[in-house]
């Protein structure tokens, strides 16, 4: 008679489903990789919205130069719109916030009453939204 010698068999030595057709291993890499993946993506979007602040703080700058000249040029006065800079000559284009919305201009200011607020209305497009950019 032959002898049946029973077999222990470790957890890993089973394949338990998705988990264990896998392996631990592989597992474990693609949990890593998904997490990697996550993050890279996550960092990509921040760094997307950060760029695009960088933009229109760039052209809130041109804006607020070419706004002092007209001023200086019409004896402190501003102009009705923003689109007149552009009309007049001071830009070569309608100041443009990074989302393609004109910035909004606000004569006399709110925060200068002797001068004027140049703002963005942010990426949700919301007059005096919490994302603003000034």
């Amino acid at each position: 008679m032959a002898i049946r010698q029973k077999r222990v068999f470790f957890p890993w030595e089973k394949p338990k489903g998705l988990l264990g057709a896998l392996g631990r291993a592989r597992t474990r890499q693609v949990l890593v990789g998904g997490a990697a993946l996550f993050m890279g993506i996550l960092t990509w979007r921040r760094e997307e919205h950060a760029a695009a602040v960088r933009a229109t703080r760039a052209s809130l700058t041109t804006a607020t130069r070419a706004l002092y000249t007209y001023r200086a040029d019409h004896a402190g006065a501003c102009p009705k719109e923003i689109a007149q800079l552009r009309e007049l000559g001071y830009v070569h284009e309608t100041p443009v916030d990074a989302w393609g919305r004109p910035l909004r201009l606000v004569c006399p200011g709110r925060k200068y009453p002797a001068g004027f607020d140049l703002s963005s209305d942010g990426p949700d497009g919301l007059m005096g939204g919490l994302d603003r950019v000034e």
